[in-house]
């Protein structure tokens, strides 16, 4: 990532997650690239704007008291955060799906949370749990989507370990023939060796890394074939039952229901179908998270709470 396109995803976020209007100071002095004289400064952040604008995303102009004529500050109203993307092709929706994973986990980097930290510590209060329009998910997909692509290309067969039916890990090895978006996840298909018929896999629910073979063109793709027309994929998941924080952890109440109301809390029950990536949720959301079954899921944060732990000792 440039510095530049660096700089304008950490400006975006904080404008995002601050409560409230942010001055020019505020925004230099908290974000990572705005160098030089006051100048350069003004000029970098004046073209950040355009740019930004130009995307369609909509920066608003205000200030503290507008009886007293403070100094201009910005922010970004998460239900206004769009992108004017214009017309796109059936191509151009599956790269930008591919960039946007890429991108994923790189909207949160190291900087990112710098300026957030940053901010805290000059009084400003923000919440990165508060912009719908980040998907707080730890993944590998992109380099796992690549490898997939990979090995059609080169009829090579792919070795991984999946969860089963019954969520639990299981080893495969599979001639892939084709992969697709569909509902907003990845899915690829092809023959598994091991049970010799075809089978379709959810991308997001491979455990670890995909392991490309060494025996390039040793299979033929069936002429036409077409995963979609061919989709058969287990839908079926687990229930997680979690104390929430009210007002907190959008992610995971967005499909979730509403068990009991605690006061503070909310008692809320959550579908999921790949553990590691609901671990990664849950533990992004910290103490305003609890997990009360099953008991499985909870043991396994425990678990990664308490090698943390011996990590920062």
């Amino acid at each position: 990532m440039s510095r530049k396109s660096e700089r304008l995803v950490n400006l975006t976020i904080a404008l995002l997650a601050t409560k409230r209007y942010l001055t020019k100071a505020e925004i230099f002095k908290s974000i990572e690239g705005y160098e030089g004289s006051d100048e350069s400064k003004e000029r970098m952040f004046e073209r950040d704007k355009d740019d930004l604008r130009s995307l369609g995303i909509d920066i608003e102009v205000g200030g503290f008291d507008p009886l007293f004529m403070d100094e201009a500050g910005y922010r970004i109203k998460p239900e206004t955060y769009r992108l004017d993307l214009g017309e796109l092709s059936g191509t151009d929706i599956a790269l930008l799906s591919l960039a946007a994973q890429a991108w994923n986990g790189q909207a949160l980097s190291e900087a990112a949370h710098s300026a957030i930290v940053k901010l805290k510590s000059i009084g400003i209060d923000s919440d990165v749990d508060s912009i719908p329009t980040l998907a707080p998910r730890v993944s590998s997909s992109t380099a796992e989507l690549t490898s997939v692509l990979d090995a059609i290309a080169t009829r090579t067969p792919i070795f991984f370990t999946y969860f089963s039916q019954d969520l639990e890990r299981l080893p495969r090895q599979v001639q892939p023939y084709a992969i697709a978006s569909k509902g907003g996840h990845w899915y690829f298909a092809g023959f598994d060796i091991e049970k010799a018929a075809m089978r379709t896999f959810r991308l997001d629910r491979v455990a670890g890394e995909i392991t490309i073979g060494t025996e390039t063109h040793s299979f033929e793709i069936p002429q036409g074939f077409d995963l979609l027309q061919n989709f058969e994929e287990d839908t079926r998941s687990s229930t997680a039952i979690l104390e929430v924080r009210k007002d907190k952890a959008f992610i995971l109440r967005k499909d979730a229901k509403v068990l009991k109301d605690l006061g503070e809390w909310e008692l809320i029950s959550v579908e999921y179908s790949n553990p590691n990536t609901f671990i990664d949720q849950v533990l992004w959301h910290m103490d305003d998270v609890f997990v009360v079954e099953p008991k499985e899921l909870q043991d396994s944060i425990i678990e990664i709470l308490e090698k943390l732990v011996v990590l920062h000792e």
